[in-house]
């Protein structure tokens, strides 16, 4: 079966320019940040992509939206290369597939009231042959909000309920897919448990496919059908939530679980001090400079995805093929 997006062995590098002076005398300097990234998404399924900060989440929904070019690989959606489509050709891919922002507040345009833009995007998915402030009552209805929105500027709302804005601006293209980039990481516990309870029931009444950003996996435990675990621009293991949460097997899934205060991996050997861009340019395993289990084969090589079972899979050289 066809999945509804694939993205195959996904690279995209920045070059960090310098000076006039140092570049004449220096050798280009590249930074990877998404490195040979390589999954499937199924239609109706919801996958989390989890890791900390700066490990390439938010550059893996760029570079599916088309919001920025990949240097190498393919992205597919139902079964076509989208990766080099521009203009006209990737009109229909960009009805299919929108995007929830983090940041509400930046999201919204702060001059146009919620009628406006609600407005402004059916336009440009119907025209104008319908009553589109019908439409645009009926989707803040869907995102649990009233009419009396419509006449309201973002500043004027909550946190809680621009991110709902946000949803429904999402959902007035007819999405079959969603990109959630974490969220509601802004929210506080109980306007997180609304958002992820609303995007539940979206998922079960229009069949929405989602990635599902986030660095907490309670959450993508509660929300989606599979986890992939991203650190320093590739993914280091990917499973149901039952694989990944329960029986990690890279030592960086390890490390998140038992980040978690009073979580069952809790008080485990730690990990070395850093984050995910501590060094800029690896031969090996992404990983072996903070991992307590590393050695020298895990500096000199990059370990393959390897399969745990039909559904499990990480990238560690010391754990058993299926």
């Amino acid at each position: 079966m066809t999945p509804l997006l694939e993205l195959r062995d996904v690279t995209k590098d920045f070059v960090l320019e310098s000076n006039l002076l140092r570049r004449l005398v220096t050798p280009r300097r590249v930074f990877r940040a998404v490195d040979r990234v390589s999954f499937a998404i199924g239609k109706e399924e919801v996958v989390g992509l989890v890791g900390e900060s700066g490990s390439g989440k938010t550059s893996v929904a760029q570079l599916i939206l088309r919001l920025m070019a990949a240097t190498s690989g393919e992205i597919r959606y139902r079964g076509k290369d989208i990766t080099r489509q521009t203009g006209t050709d990737l009109r229909p891919f960009r009805q299919s597939a929108q995007m929830v922002f983090q940041d509400s507040q930046s999201a919204l345009n702060p001059r146009k009231t919620i009628r406006r833009t609600l407005i402004e995007t059916l336009k440009r998915r119907h025209g104008t042959a319908v009553d589109l402030e019908d439409r645009a009552i009926a989707l803040l209805a869907i995102v649990g909000l009233g009419r009396e929105a419509l006449g309201r500027y973002p500043h004027a709302m909550s946190g809680g309920q621009r991110q709902r804005v946000g949803i429904a601006r999402a959902l007035a293209m007819d999405p079959e897919f969603i990109v959630a980039d974490e969220p509601v990481s802004s929210l506080d516990i109980s306007l997180q448990a609304q958002i992820i309870n609303l995007l539940k029931a979206l998922r079960q009444d229009r069949g929405l496919t989602m990635l599902f950003i986030s660095h907490d996996l309670a959450l993508v435990n509660h929300l989606c059908d599979r986890i992939a675990v991203m650190y320093a621009g590739r993914i280091v293991e990917i499973g149901s939530p039952g694989d990944v949460l329960r029986t990690p097997a890279h030592p960086y899934t390890q490390a998140l679980i038992a980040a978690i205060p009073g979580g069952p991996r809790s008080g485990e050997r730690p990990v070395a001090a850093g984050n995910a861009r501590m060094e800029p340019t690896r031969n090996g395993c992404a990983f072996a400079g903070r991992c307590p289990y590393a050695m020298d084969i895990c500096r000199a090589l990059a370990p393959e995805l390897t399969s745990l079972s039909v559904v499990h899979a990480a990238t560690c050289h010391f754990i058993t093929k299926a």
